[in-house]
């Protein structure tokens, strides 16, 4: 099943926000955190059994990567998932924070 950007929703307040998919009643997301106006703090992101194996994970921290792209803003990868997402992710170093 591949996820598309428009699948997820961006829910978003003054200080944190996250990033969330949902299907048949289940729920994934990835939240962060903002400090200042360029640059977002991945601090978790969270996959139900459901949802394994599908790429949903990878999809959610692509579409902040997208986002982050377009608005000039920078990453912080402190979640392990979403840090591992950019080693894999080369193509991503310049959204990536302290590279």
């Amino acid at each position: 099943m591949a996820i598309a950007g428009e699948d997820i929703l961006l829910e978003e307040g003054e200080s944190k926000g996250r990033y969330v998919y949902r299907n048949d009643g289940a729920e994934a997301e990835m939240t962060f955190s903002k400090a200042g106006a360029a640059l977002l703090i991945i601090d978790h992101t969270g996959v139900p059994d459901v949802f394994r194996g599908q790429g949903v994970g990878a999809a959610l921290v692509l579409r902040g990567v997208e986002d982050a792209r377009k608005a000039g803003k920078r990453i912080l990868p402190l979640c392990p998932f979403a840090a591992a997402q950019f080693r894999r992710h080369p193509e991503w170093a310049d959204v990536l924070e302290g590279r």
